[in-house]
C-alpha cells in the first residue's frame, strides 16, 4: 500500500498550497484599502475555499494514515 501513502501526500501537499493561497488572498484584500462591505465579501469567498483546502488535507492525511498500517 505504499501508492495509497505517496497519493495521500500529493492530495496533503495540494490542501495546503491551496491554505497558502488562501493567506495571500487575504493579505492582499486587506493591503487593498477596501471598506468594510468589500473587504467581508472577498473575506467570504476565501471562506468557502479554506473549508474545501482544510478538507483536502484532511482527507489526503486519512491516506498517508491507512496507507502506514495497511503496510
Amino acid at each position: 500500500m505504499e501508492w495509497l501513502v505517496w497519493t495521500g501526500t500529493a492530495i496533503t501537499l495540494l490542501g495546503v498550497g491551496l491554505l497558502f493561497y488562501c493567506i495571500l488572498r487575504v493579505i492582499r484584500a486587506r493591503r487593498a484599502g477596501l471598506d468594510d462591505a468589500a473587504l467581508k465579501t472577498r473575506l467570504q469567498s476565501v471562506v468557502a475555499l479554506n473549508l474545501g483546502a482544510l478538507a483536502i488535507s484532511a482527507i489526503g492525511l486519512m491516506c498517508v494514515i491507512l496507507g502506514l498500517f495497511l503496510n
